[in-house]
């Protein structure tokens, strides 16, 4: 089954997570077939900009925990360094500018791919989780650097925390979000790529390695940084009731 849908139209490529049965989880096969598809979108002359949303009326639940739990021994450092680093990473360094155009749900490893993406236009009805403490983990993908950027160390916090929800709306106003559409949602998403298309391709992508440097110059390190944290993580006591009780459908009782 395909996990990932491209489409190429007018000097833009859409790439549409798809996994509904999963709520756009990720898997494997997801992931690197994102990362596949951004590599030749970075080398297609016929690509200026890039959209990253997700199928229905969800972006994405994260990292899909079914298929991590199913090889129990797998180291989680050595996954982030073979999936969603790697991911982050071409995100940021790609010359062309990359929308995360969020249609619902967005949460966990899937969060922190929509804060690497240069700009997020969300759907109104859409949220966001950081998610990673409801199952015992810290924060990956990016996400300790990208969010206390956006919306302050203090609120970063408390979200990851609590796991509530972050509205679009929220979103907005916090500059997460750049822009919230309603029954406009879709073409507000067609007039920024057309903008884009539009614009001086060259200076576009030097722009992007200048803000790279000044705001996120460190940010190598901190992916390597969370993939030890959250290699330790995933061997606590706290993860491994985080997992029973998420699959169990019930609240984890952390001690």
């Amino acid at each position: 089954m395909t996990t990932l849908l491209s489409s190429l139209q007018h000097g833009s490529v859409t790439l549409t997570l798809s996994r509904p049965e999963r709520a756009n989880a990720f898997n494997m096969e997801m992931t690197q077939a994102l990362h596949k598809a951004l590599v030749d979108a970075e080398k297609d002359s016929q690509v200026k900009c890039v959209v990253i949303t997700g199928a229905g009326n969800t972006f994405s639940a994260g990292q899909d925990i079914k298929e991590m739990k199913q090889g129990e021994k797998i180291s989680y450092r050595e996954h982030l360094d073979k999936t969603y680093n790697p991911l982050i990473l071409q995100i940021r360094k790609m010359g062309k500018p990359v929308i995360a155009a969020v249609n619902g749900a967005c949460a966990g490893a899937a969060f922190g791919i929509a804060l690497a993406c240069d700009l997020r236009i969300a759907k109104s009805s859409a949220y966001f989780v950081v998610g990673f403490s409801g199952i015992g983990l810290a924060p990956d993908s990016g996400v300790s650097l990208f969010l206390p950027h956006y919306i302050g160390l203090g609120r970063a916090q408390e979200y990851f925390y609590s796991n509530q929800k972050i509205s679009a709306q929220l979103a907005y106003e916090w500059r997460m979000v750049n822009l919230v559409g309603g029954f406009n949602y879709q073409a507000l998403i067609k007039s920024k790529v057309q903008e884009l298309v539009e614009g001086p391709r060259e200076a576009f992508a030097l722009g992007k390695q200048a803000f790279n440097q000044a705001v996120f110059p460190n940010l190598e390190s901190v992916l390597i940084n969370e993939g030890i944290l959250q290699e330790e993580a995933g061997k606590s006591a706290g993860h491994q009731e985080g997992v029973k009780a998420f699959f169990e459908k019930r609240k984890p009782k952390f001690e």
